[in-house]
């Protein structure tokens, strides 16, 4: 039986991959890591056990990434140094300097879960798991902005061609500029089947016209709840999704959709340090 291999953002979540918050995390100075403010550790990590027993009680598979990274506050979101293919994984490189090494980690925990690396990006190559987004199992969209550039699209693109994957440049706006968090997951998430979560506008319009173009139902994030992380939404299989609360608003959108939507108190694990759901966890298996 395949124990790896993530090439779907909806297919159900089968194995995951979490980093429980660690004093790195509880020590941050916001300035330097661009948070609102300093975590409270234990708050953090009581919000990161809740966190993981939600996705206990959907039935997956949760395993703790516990290699050491003194100093990387950033290491709790876990899907940004790596993607998963059904081939095995390819190592990204970070664009935030203070995150440079988490992707050293991450190769040594697969190595322990016998994933094997199928690449690893090098040399002027940048690329970040915030950016990637798959649109179905054969295409991959890349947000091209501050944290992914034109190389790192090239080599993941190199990489993934001999596995049969089509790459798809989806360009990123300035918005709040290069020290600010915004990846192409910060405004969309696929939920279902032709079914997106998403904030249009900072959505470019080659990438909107694309997703009208495969038939995509668009479940718009208020200007409200923008700030408050609204379009990060993990799916956990077709039509059930996890997501922040207190996003009212999108909620009741998501479920007039035909979504079961379930929510997560992330104070200190999101609010205060830029990520989402689907930025806490590293999905291993779909499928």
């Amino acid at each position: 039986m395949r124990l790896y291999g993530a090439q779907s953002m909806i297919a159900p979540l089968r194995r995951v991959l979490v980093r429980r918050p660690d004093e790195s995390f509880g020590e941050a100075d916001p300035q330097r890591w661009h948070y609102t403010a300093r975590p409270d550790l234990k708050r953090a990590q009581e919000e990161h056990d809740a966190l993981v027993a939600i996705l206990r009680s959907a039935g997956v598979e949760v395993l703790y990434h516990d290699i050491p990274q003194p100093g990387r506050a950033d290491s709790i979101f876990v899907f940004d140094p790596a993607i998963v293919t059904n081939a095995g994984a390819i190592i990204l490189r970070m664009s935030k300097n203070l995150r440079r090494g988490e992707e050293e980690a991450m190769a040594q925990r697969f190595a322990e879960l016998d994933i094997p690396i199928l690449a690893t990006l090098d040399g002027a190559a940048l690329a970040e798991g915030g950016d990637i987004l798959w649109l179905d199992e054969e295409t991959l969209a890349v947000g091209i902005g501050f944290r992914t550039n034109a190389e790192g699209f090239r080599q993941l693109t190199a990489a993934l061609a001999p596995l049969g994957i089509r790459t798809l440049p989806v360009e990123l706006p300035y918005h709040q500029g290069p020290e600010a968090c915004l990846h192409l997951l910060s405004l969309i998430s696929i939920v279902d089947e032709r079914l997106a979560v998403v904030y249009p506008p900072l959505i470019s319009v080659p990438f909107y016209q694309e997703l009208h173009r495969r038939g995509f139902r668009l479940v718009e994030v208020p200007d409200s709840e923008f700030p408050t992380i609204g379009p990060n939404v993990l799916a956990l299989a077709p039509g059930q999704c996890l997501m922040l609360e207190n996003n009212p608003l999108t909620k009741q959108r998501l479920e007039a959709a035909g979504c079961e939507v379930l929510t997560y108190c992330g104070n200190e694990i999101s609010l205060k340090a830029e990520g989402g759901a689907t930025c806490l966890t590293r999905p291993i298996l779909r499928g």
